[in-house]
């Protein structure tokens, strides 16, 4: 999902959650929004995942498309490795709420 989809989707719906997802052992943030109907969608930029290098930065692009609410979800690669589920895709029990 591209910033410009991101606005949009945004603008028309009220239903859905923006998740900053951060990666254990390296600083880097990626956005996830995931719809009512539980789809999850990565943001992209030309068809790459768009990461971050800093929480400052995910706000700034976040507030630019209109959104004021996310939650960080830390990212555990071991759970992978191991053969569970990532955590950010569980039900998100340990999420931090985020406001700006």
């Amino acid at each position: 999902m591209e910033i410009k989809e991101l606005k949009r989707y945004a603008r028309y719906h009220d239903n859905f959650e923006i998740r900053v997802i951060s990666h254990a052992g390296s600083r880097c943030y990626q956005v996830e929004l995931e719809d009512m109907e539980g789809e999850r969608h990565s943001l992209t930029q030309r068809d790459k995942p768009m990461l971050f290098r800093a929480l400052d930065d995910v706000y700034l692009e976040l507030k630019r498309a209109g959104i004021h609410r996310a939650y960080l979800v830390q990212f555990v690669a071991n759970d992978e490795m191991i053969g569970r589920e990532p955590h950010y895709r569980e039900p998100l029990s340990s999420r931090i709420p985020l406001a700006f």
